[in-house]
């Protein structure tokens, strides 16, 4: 078995170059020591002993990463991405943990993985409150957030990755409001965490820009049970049997999220009502799911490949229990995928998405 030794004997180099490249510190290597020395790894299969490296630092290379519900599909989709990331780039495998938006559950889990040496953290939560997440940073943690601005005044030594919400939620209401909808509504779930607050804000904000604002109505499907992000479409399908009773009922409808569209979608086709004829639905997130339901789905991309980059390359760049260096980066999402389940209300000629000077993107056939 090859040892670090004779990694550093085959490039030509020193063992500590060896440990920066295995351990990700190569912004001021030169490109040929770099490519020799990942060569020479190549070539000798070298793999590191990772007990020997957490006994010799008390930190082991995984990055762990805590979402509400795995079973909701967007959270799959950024952990694919933060995986690739971090094995590609970096050598760390990653460590998923469900914690169902709770705020003891996501404690406990910070304390296991400390307990092994896992020292870079990224959590998938938008809770208001991220003292405990400071804490972390405190015992000796990296921690970054996503899907959540600090707030207002805030010094944080948390890091902040997120979406533009507000933006996401703007640009789906005026595709409707293109689509010559005035009758508006955005279809949510109890709990106000920070995401869904700036979705609806810029719901709202959209429809009062157009006029429309008191025609602007915030649907909520009502308390998820424990498993919360798992059950959204569930929400959705329920809610949109509560529509059907509406003496007026809204034609144009912004989702929380592309699994809130998906439910919505079931439970109007079950009650009897087409989408997009009778009711048009716009979803955010950008699914592949989105893509093959019937109709498919109109929603929002975010940029969840750019934002999983960001979040491991802050994970990985700063060095564990460093204080009040964090940042926020805001990613605008920069397109609408057009598709089948957005048309006129009834009784309208359809209008073309363009003449609001929205760009948006045809789905491939």
């Amino acid at each position: 078995m090859s040892t670090i030794q004779d990694v550093a004997r085959h490039a030509a180099v020193s063992v500590s170059t060896v440990s920066n490249v295995l351990n990700g510190r190569t912004d001021r290597m030169r490109q040929e020591t770099l490519a020799r020395v990942e060569a020479a790894i190549t070539a000798l299969q070298f793999r590191p002993n990772t007990l020997a490296r957490q006994l010799k630092t008390g930190q082991t290379p995984l990055l762990g990463l805590l979402v509400p519900s795995i079973a909701n599909p967007m959270y799959g989709y950024i952990a694919r991405e933060v995986e690739t990331f971090a094995q590609e780039q970096y050598g760390y495998r990653v460590l998923i943990g469900n914690t169902y938006r709770d705020q003891d559950k996501e404690a406990a889990f910070f304390e296991d993985l400390l307990a092994h040496g896992v020292r870079r953290v990224i959590v998938i939560s938008s809770l208001a409150d991220e003292r405990h997440l400071e804490r972390a940073v405190q015992r000796g943690m990296v921690v970054v957030s996503y899907d959540r601005r600090a707030t207002p005044g805030e010094l944080s030594d948390v890091d902040h990755v997120t979406p533009d919400n507000f933006e996401a939620a703007g640009l789906a209401t005026r595709y409707l409001i293109a689509h010559g909808h005035t009758r508006l509504a955005f279809a949510t779930v109890a709990g106000m965490t920070m995401s869904r607050s700036d979705k609806i804000k810029g719901f709202l904000a959209a429809a009062g820009d157009a006029g429309l604002r008191e025609h602007a109505r915030v649907l909520d499907g009502g308390p998820l049970n424990e498993y919360g992000d798992a059950v959204l479409s569930e929400v959705g399908r329920a809610l949109a049997q509560q529509m059907v009773n509406d003496p007026e009922p809204p034609t144009g409808i912004v989702a929380v999220n592309d699994l809130m569209a998906l439910g919505l979608m079931a439970g109007l086709r079950e009650a009897g009502l087409r989408v997009p004829e009778d009711m048009s639905i716009v979803g955010m997130d950008g699914l592949f799911l989105s893509a093959i339901s019937n109709p498919a789905l109109t929603t929002v991309q975010l940029p969840v490949t750019e934002m999983a980059r960001a979040m491991v390359e802050r994970a990985m760049s700063r060095q564990s229990g460093q204080e009040s260096n964090a940042s926020e980066l805001v990613f605008t999402p920069t397109h609408l995928i057009e598709r089948e389940s957005v048309a006129p209300p009834p009784g309208r000629v359809r209008t073309r998405a363009h003449a609001t000077g929205m760009k948006p993107l045809k789905a491939k056939k």
